[in-house]
């Protein structure tokens, strides 16, 4: 999709993203976002009233757009959620996908913007315990991938590529012990 076929609200989400990830996160105004969108203060305050709102809106794109690759990972994976789980974050490693700054910034401006975050894991954990007897091992493959995330995230991953291989072959071994049991 080109952005002259965006919507203004869509322009303006994808510009926030793009400025948290030049400036920072914390340092996200929305003048600049405005700018990077090419609308008006105006255009953007008529789509997102606030900064809050407007950060508001970065964290439920990030998981709604998440959630729909997860969804379409998870149709063509025969191995289930887990397995699409890490099969998308993988693809998201080899890709180079830089972190949703939008989610640094609603944290910077207030923790509780990822409310919907927690909610958005706190389902998926519990979808892929209801696919698995071992709940052990489940707990320890959501934990080690969501602590992979984090690093990324927060721009302190020190695992080379290979040792991110190794982690994730580890995963993947984890994950087949808990579908056999099941």
């Amino acid at each position: 999709m080109t952005d002259i076929k965006m919507s203004s609200r869509d322009r303006i989400l994808k510009a926030a993203g793009q400025v948290a990830r030049e400036v920072g996160p914390g340092h996200l105004s929305l003048d600049a976002v405005a700018q990077q969108a090419g609308v008006s203060k105006g255009g953007l305050l008529y789509n997102f009233p606030s900064k809050a709102k407007l950060l508001e809106a970065l964290v439920e794109q990030h998981l709604a757009d998440f959630s729909a690759a997860l969804n379409e990972k998870e149709k063509h994976q025969a191995a289930g959620l887990g397995a699409a789980y890490l099969e998308l974050f993988i693809t998201e490693l080899k890709q180079r996908q830089p972190p949703p700054s939008g989610v640094l910034a609603a944290l910077a401006e207030n923790p509780d913007f990822l409310a919907p975050v927690r909610r958005f894991n706190r389902d998926l954990l519990d979808r892929m315990k209801a696919s698995s007897e071992d709940e052990g091992a489940i707990l320890v493959f959501f934990l080690a991938l969501e602590g992979m995330r984090a690093l990324r995230l927060f721009g302190v991953d020190i695992l080379s590529p290979e040792e991110q291989d190794v982690a994730n072959a580890s995963l993947t071994e984890i994950l087949l012990h808990s579908q056999r049991l099941a």
